[in-house]
């Protein structure tokens, strides 16, 4: 059983995924914490319902950058956690974190990078650009986290197609139900070593 640590700022609606998989055995992982930088976000409430440690840290529990880098690194190594995994978590990881980590974490997004990634492309900014540009495709990417916004190499794709008729909304919905599915099924190919990220890690 792999040990996953969950990192997200608002809905978590991947971490249900991954809550689900694991309960129904379909994941062979178990996630040891869940970490926010939003102390009403849902994930963690996600997170306290399915007895999942849960922690709020942020700029506000920990001002200076250094200290709060030290505590979720502290965080995520007290839960014994071997893949960091980034649902919707809208922060940079510092740099205590992602060398102890490196090779280790791994970020999903909401389009098929490297188009319609980096600062300020999230969410329905992503989905909005996509529909502005008139592209036929969109889609979800999953890639390993370094110390820029979504610049990591990319671990696997999967095309979502864009419809006539799509608004950012609906175009949302149907990436964020690829996304479910999607990433318990890369995380399958993780655990079972289909996916070796070390070939990716540089």
């Amino acid at each position: 059983m792999m040990n996953l640590g969950i990192l997200a700022s608002h809905t978590g609606t991947n971490f249900q995924s991954i809550l689900d998989a694991c309960r129904k055995g379909i994941l062979a992982a178990r996630p040891v914490v869940a970490i926010s930088n939003n102390s009403n976000s849902i994930a963690l409430q996600r997170a306290a319902g399915s007895g999942v440690p849960s922690f709020h840290l942020s700029g506000k529990t920990h001002p200076r950058q250094e200290d709060l880098d030290e505590a979720i690194l502290n965080t995520l190594r007290d839960h014994d956690v071997e893949l960091v995994v980034l649902v919707g978590y809208m922060k940079h990881l510092g740099p205590a974190t992602l060398d102890h980590y490196q090779g280790r974490i791994i970020n999903i997004h909401p389009s098929l990078l490297p188009k319609y990634g980096g600062k300020g492309k999230y969410g329905m900014h992503v989905h909005a650009a996509v529909l502005a540009n008139g592209d036929s495709e969109s889609g979800v990417s999953i890639h390993l986290v370094n110390g820029e916004y979504d610049a990591g190499p990319v671990i696997a794709q999967r095309k979502v197609p864009v419809h006539a008729d799509d608004t950012p909304e609906s175009l949302a919905a149907r990436v964020l139900t690829h996304e479910h599915e999607f990433l318990v099924e890369t995380l399958v190919r993780i655990i079972e070593k289909e996916i070796d990220l070390t070939e990716f890690a540089g």
